[in-house]
């Protein structure tokens, strides 16, 4: 027998995972964390899902109530029928609550100044992070919003 025979070749040895940490390979092949794995949802899910974010964002073209209006109509509407609606819904709704608290807080710092430079903060990370929640949710993947206060469980 060929010693050379028995030695795995590189390309074999980099996929057999030898020498990297455990779930390193995931990350690298999907680029998403073991907790953000995209689910195989039927694409009306992962559409009703996305607009349970996406709707949050109704205030930028004036229709105010829909900050909160908008998830929550979606969420109440399909949350029995769609386990990833149910789960985006109450994550979008969570999300939407704490950004009116942190609103509420700076606009009771305006008539220090300090709210001149808060607001106009957390309003560029709203509308960020709906925005990447959406895209997330679009993708079927079970997003999680940072910094937000779970009300709805």
């Amino acid at each position: 027998m060929d010693e050379s025979s028995e030695k795995p070749t590189p390309a074999e040895s980099a996929s057999s995972g030898s020498g990297t940490q455990p779930g390193a390979g995931h990350e690298a092949s999907t680029g998403l964390s073991p907790a953000e794995e995209k689910l195989d949802l039927p694409s009306e899910q992962k559409t009703w899902g996305m607009l349970c974010h996406l709707l949050a964002l109704t205030p930028l073209v004036g229709i105010v109530p829909g900050l909160i209006l908008g998830p929550l109509v979606v969420w109440l509407l399909k949350k029995n029928e769609m386990p990833f609606v149910d789960d985006q819904g109450k994550e979008s709704m969570n999300f939407q609550i704490t950004a009116l608290i942190a609103f509420a807080a700076s606009a009771s710092l305006f008539l220090c100044g300090i709210g001149v430079i808060v607001m106009p903060i957390i309003g560029i990370v709203w509308m960020v992070l709906v925005i990447v929640a959406a895209v997330k949710a679009g993708d079927g993947v079970k997003y999680r919003y940072p910094w937000t206060l779970r009300f709805i469980k």
